[in-house]
């Protein structure tokens, strides 16, 4: 309430002065600012979706290739990419300016901006409204997520946006639909981070010792490996979290929790992979193997009577990556509610 305060106080001064002042510009989390300023400074114009402006705040692909010439040229440019650059905002992507000046001091690739402060805010407004990771990767938007809310009830959609978890992936507007948009993680630092996160929020405990351990085991092709690795991690999800969880009595529960598991991992996860036959649950791809998912839980509706792997093989799933040169690993997982593990796995 005092931040609100402070706010409207503030605008209220300034707005007066306005014969006297040519030029102010505002930056931080707009929309937070814009909200207490209506009955103050109201004559504001919000620039964050202009494509004129897309580039204010950040680095463009050619500012690094120049301006940053001797640092750009001891890296490879599509990691630095990857990793660092995918914020748009209707305009060009540019790269995060934090990370970028500390990874060419450092030349160690790490997520420095997620570094700066732990979004507890965030995560709390996600337990309490909670949705499935993958469903923001992706997600179809507008004018009521992006630019109008109540401050009193902010969605957790507008927070990530807001604050740079999620950026816009594509946009169109015409005279029927107006602004639509999809969003999406911007780079891998963002997705990476922010799924080890949710991962640790969903799963109750930490695991960030297991990750070395769960990439070697994926890069290897090692399916007894990766079963072991995984009963284990959901037999050791503390007991009164499945009591406390709210997302626990949904389906998705347990995709999400793998999703996230090996999304933080920072190799590349499709959830829903589209096919030309259906959707892969999940696709996960190293540099040497390509591993198809697909998921079922016993005793919901008809699902979970029949084996998950014979649907990868009777909808052709693996054709779709026949010509990728990397050995496939068909996994079928049987979930049981009950035991809260996994029921049965049969590997192709």
């Amino acid at each position: 309430m005092a931040f609100w305060l402070c706010n409207s106080l503030f605008y209220g001064v300034i707005k007066p002065l306005d014969s006297h002042i040519r030029f102010v510009f505002f930056t931080g989390v707009s929309k937070f600012i814009k909200t207490g300023i209506f009955s103050g400074l109201n004559n504001l114009q919000d620039i964050t979706l202009d494509s004129r402006y897309s580039t204010i705040c950040g680095y463009t692909e050619e500012d690094i290739r120049t301006s940053f010439a001797f640092w750009y040229e001891q890296y490879d440019p599509d990691l630095i990419r990857d990793w660092y650059n995918g914020y748009s905002w209707t305009g060009k992507s540019v790269y995060n300016p934090f990370d970028i000046l500390l990874f060419f001091d450092s030349g160690i690739f790490r997520p420095y901006w997620f570094e700066t402060g732990t979004p507890s805010f965030l995560l709390k407004n996600w337990l309490n409204e909670p949705r499935l990771p993958a469903e923001y990767d992706g997600m179809i938007s507008g004018d009521e997520i992006l630019l109008s809310f109540n401050p009193e009830k902010i969605t957790v959609e507008t927070l990530l946006f807001q604050t740079g978890y999620l950026t816009i992936r594509s946009w169109s507007s015409d005279g029927i639909r107006g602004f639509r948009c999809t969003l999406g993680y911007p780079n891998k630092e963002v997705r990476t981070s922010l799924n080890l996160l949710f991962s640790e929020a969903l799963s109750g405990y930490s695991l960030s010792d297991n990750r070395d351990i769960l990439f070697s085991i994926l890069e290897l092709g090692d399916e007894e490996g990766l079963h072991a690795h995984l009963q284990s991690f959901f037999a050791s999800i503390p007991h009164d979290w499945y009591r406390r969880n709210p997302l626990v009595r949904f389906e998705g529960y347990w995709a999400s929790l793998m999703y996230s598991y090996l999304a933080s991992l920072g190799l590349e996860v499709i959830p829903e992979d589209t096919t030309n036959k259906g959707r892969i649950d999940l696709t996960v791809k190293t540099p040497s193997y390509i591993w198809i998912f697909e998921f079922k839980v016993k005793g919901i509706g008809q699902k979970g009577k029949k084996d998950p792997l014979d649907q990868i093989d009777e909808r052709g799933y693996a054709e779709k990556y026949l010509s990728d040169p990397r050995q496939k690993i068909k996994v079928g997982i049987l979930f049981d509610p009950e035991t809260r593990n996994i029921e049965s796995w049969t590997v192709g």
